[in-house]
């Protein structure tokens, strides 16, 4: 895929603090950069000038820091992070409502996908999502976050015989049907993930939910090849989730998006994977949230026995996304990242993302979140306060609330004064 580098128009929040810091991350020995900086390849500082955007290539040697320069590197993510939202990490109190796990896609690192007749697969009636987001609204959540396998009506006869008898055309069709439902008869505000999207679909899910969401995982389409990662998988083309993300900005709709690194690869992708979505922001300006999530092994997978990305690649990565992007919000998910997840703190995240008091983790399931009451005192240790926001963050709030319609009145509802959850975290 072609991929084009914008210079981009967002600011580092900076101060002289930031250049100190980043000056103190040198790369020694050979690595890949661009011609005008193999001269310096033995003593190779990347210099973060405040006020001025992070190149790729700066970026690119960055994300290769050896150990003795990722204090510099991590203290000046963190110190982008706090201009950008000072002391304060987010998270949001959600159910996980995995509408259907029949997917056509075969990724190789995924363990929530199932074919009709595989033990667990299953898709879920009306009932049961009323039942589940009902049971999360007692406990305090405000987010109904719902995933579900992509298209699996255009490979499996099972699936469209299922969408038949609930009366429905496709899944995306059910979906939008049960975003509705949960926004009429809860409190909860749906969030949905629900793969590859036409321009109609944007804006019909954009009725039902207050922002949605699509990984774009990787910008590599290599990764597309036989034994690889995304073998079989026709919806992870790079391109067409791009297309999608794209959609959802000339729409306006607040958008969540991230990458998945350890299914490899390379640290360059992953440069590259933070850059298009920047390029991405600084058209549309929809970007609400960036997930930097790491490739966990799991027994029955294909990738059974890849290796996983060090504790150290994801804190370079995460700050390495703070520092490209330093006004945008950066989730990185707390279970995955056990027993080390405050460490992310300093690498420039100011949220942890959706933490269920009632679901497990359906992508991740042996990987439960914490405690909510154990992550606040995680992250008061690193020196910020923990709050609870909506699925929706509070710099796009208000122009869903200028909407008329259902949806902008259960967001009134739920929106404090500062833009994140009424309910006290």
């Amino acid at each position: 895929m072609h991929r084009r580098q914008r210079r981009s128009k967002l600011r580092l929040y900076g101060s002289n603090r930031i250049h100190y810091h980043a000056r103190r991350c040198i790369i020694r020995g050979k690595v890949a950069l661009s011609p005008s900086t193999l001269s310096r390849r033995e003593n190779c500082a990347a210099e973060l000038r405040p006020g001025v955007p992070v190149s790729r290539e700066s970026a690119l040697q960055l994300i290769r820091c050896p150990d003795g320069g990722l204090p510099g590197l991590l203290a000046a993510a963190r110190a982008a992070k706090e201009r950008f939202k000072p002391g304060v990490v987010t998270y949001s109190r959600k159910v996980f409502i995995p509408l259907t796990n029949l997917c056509r896609d075969y990724c190789g690192y995924c363990t929530f996908r199932r074919d009709p007749g595989d033990p667990g697969a299953h898709t879920m009636a009306p009932d049961e999502v009323l039942q589940v987001a009902r049971a999360g609204q007692k406990l305090g959540c405000t987010e109904a976050l719902f995933s579900l396998g992509d298209k699996p009506e255009l490979l499996f006869p099972e699936m469209r015989e299922t969408l038949r008898h609930l009366g429905y055309k496709s899944t995306l069709h059910y979906l939008e049907a049960m975003c509705e439902l949960v926004l009429r008869e809860t409190s909860l505000l749906p969030h949905p993930n629900p793969g590859l999207l036409s321009a109609e679909w944007v804006a019909r899910l954009a009725a039902v939910s207050p922002s949605m969401g699509l990984m774009l995982e990787t910008t590599n389409s290599d990764l597309m090849a036989a034994g690889r990662a995304h073998d079989n998988a026709p919806d992870k083309v790079p391109a067409k989730r791009l297309r999608t993300i794209e959609e959802a900005g000339k729409q306006r709709v607040p958008f969540t998006t991230g990458l998945l690194i350890g299914i490899g690869e390379s640290l360059d992708d992953r440069v590259d994977t933070l850059l298009a979505i920047r390029d991405l922001h600084e058209r549309y300006g929809h970007i609400q949230e960036i997930i930097v999530q790491n490739f966990r092994v799991k027994p029955t997978i294909p990738m059974a026995n890849w290796p996983e990305p060090t504790h150290g690649e994801m804190l370079r990565t995460v700050a390495v996304a703070r520092l490209l992007l330093p006004e945008v919000n950066i989730q990185a998910p707390p279970n995955l990242s056990a027993p080390y997840y405050e460490d992310l703190i300093n690498a420039g995240i100011n949220d942890w993302g959706g933490i269920s008091p009632l679901t497990p983790d359906f992508i991740n399931p042996e990987k439960p979140w914490p405690h909510i009451e154990q992550l606040r005192v995680r992250t008061e240790a690193k020196g910020s306060v923990l709050r609870q926001r909506l699925p929706v963050y509070p710099e796009f709030v208000e122009p869903l609330l200028a909407k008329p319609g259902l949806l902008s009145e259960k967001l009134r509802t739920a929106t404090g004064d500062d833009g994140l959850a009424r309910r006290a975290a």
